[in-house]
């Protein structure tokens, strides 16, 4: 696309997306534009579009961030397609993406040369955003440090449970005519299948107890919620011994988020909504927490694994280098750019300041709650630290995706090009 035609997209778009709402103040914000269909979330940009290339991380955990995605890449059929935007890749395209990355990264090369390197030897996309211009919410998730016990004793009152064995997963894709990647969670109800029970029934009816199924027992039932929001944990059994938690299976309810009912009832200010901001909240009242929490009807059901945490792609994640998005649109295993901004902590754990940043990254994981293509959840890491900077980073921002350039191959759409266009793609294949 030249600069020409980039500019008259740009005017058009202003032009479509510029109707403003405002409320009852002189404020005003765009409308938000929700892209779901995977062909539309990431548009291929030129080389001048290409964001200055800077990374504020050491390489040791990029290169490790990006051998988990070539583990599970080498799971895979070569075969398996992936699409950026409406380009399709196979497999193989994908993983000589990621190595021919990890030799730029070994040749030692200075910053210039490196990012000159990436510039020629990689097609670079970038996310459509919330709002037809690029703008994507970064968010962040750790890994939760908490006590527990095996069996249920004093003070530890609040189980995690494995997956039920009534829980049943429908794949929609395997019935005719139904959209790919579509799923339903359910359980038998004679001969129907009806909605698996919701978080006030699991855990205010109990409906689990007495079947085995606790997996730990928590102190606490905030902390219990917020493990299931990051879906990984690291519980302290004492005496030395420790279990990771993951991710094992959810009810299938759509996830309702606590924080943004405070906000719209004037208990905390939308401004000031942080996972710390809401732990407060509920502190101070007591005698809203267990209402509150069942207000989001999503549970999550958990397994012990060796070597956690385990992203959606069953392979560990690496702090500041793994990312979360809606795995319906962006290709699982991709190496990707992020632009953003970073809280800066006092010693209390307090956002004191935020601090423009850039890094590669690679997407490795999803979630609930992360839907759409103008959303990114950051892995921060385990403890306190971490938990304070995933809790309080929530700022906009630029994701990039990259795709090795077929070799002899210029931009896509050429007829000497190994990419295939998908016009009307409704889904990735997985």
């Amino acid at each position: 696309m030249t600069r020409a035609r980039f500019i008259l997209r740009f005017i058009i778009l202003l032009l479509l997306a510029g109707v403003m709402v405002s409320g009852g103040s002189s404020c005003h914000r765009w409308f938000m534009i929700e892209v779901t269909e995977p062909d539309k979330a990431l548009v291929m940009v030129d080389e001048w579009e290409i964001p200055p290339l800077g990374d504020d991380l050491d390489q040791d955990s990029l290169r490790r961030a990006v051998l988990q995605s070539l583990a599970y890449l080498d799971r895979l059929s070569p075969e398996s397609s992936f699409l950026y935007g409406p380009h399709e890749a196979n497999t193989q395209m994908v993983r000589e993406t990621l190595r021919t990355f990890l030799r730029l990264l070994e040749a030692g090369l200075e910053r210039e040369d490196f990012g000159r390197q990436l510039r020629r030897d990689f097609i670079w996309f970038r996310a459509a955003g919330n709002d037809l211009f690029g703008t994507v919410l970064f968010s962040g998730y750790y890994l939760p440090v908490l006590e527990g016990r095996l069996r249920a004793e004093d003070g530890f009152r609040y189980p995690i449970y494995r997956v039920p064995p009534d829980l049943l997963e429908i794949n929609l894709a395997s019935f005719r005519g139904q959209p790919q990647g579509e799923r339903l969670v359910g359980r038998l109800q004679g001969r129907k299948v009806v909605p698996y029970y919701t978080r006030a029934e699991i855990d205010g009816g109990m409906v689990l107890e007495g079947k085995g199924l606790e997996l730990v027992w928590l102190r606490d039932p905030v902390d219990r919620f917020f493990l299931h929001i990051q879906g990984s944990g690291r519980i302290v059994l004492g005496q030395g011994q420790q279990m990771d938690v993951n991710f094992a299976a959810s009810n299938g309810h759509p996830y309702i988020s606590i924080g943004r009912i405070l906000a719209d009832e004037g208990a905390i200010p939308p401004e000031r909504i942080s996972m710390q901001a809401i732990r407060a909240y509920l502190r101070d009242h007591p005698e809203r927490v267990e209402g509150l929490l069942f207000c989001n009807p999503s549970y999550v059901f958990f397994r012990e694994v060796k070597e956690g945490p385990l992203g959606s792609l069953e392979v560990p994640i690496t702090p500041g280098r793994s990312i979360a998005t809606d795995s319906r649109l962006f290709p699982k295993g991709g190496l990707a750019f992020i632009q953003t901004y970073r809280p800066t902590l006092d010693e209390e754990g307090h956002a004191v300041a935020w601090r423009a940043f850039s890094r590669f990254v690679l997407n490795q994981d999803t979630g609930g709650a992360i839907r759409g293509a103008g959303r990114v959840d950051i892995y921060c890491g385990p403890g306190k630290e971490a938990e304070a900077m995933a809790g309080h980073l929530r700022h906009e921002g630029r994701l990039y995706f990259l795709l090795g350039r077929p070799k002899g191959a210029g931009l896509l759409g050429g007829e000497s090009d190994d990419l295939s266009r998908r016009p009307g793609t409704r889904g990735a294949r997985r």
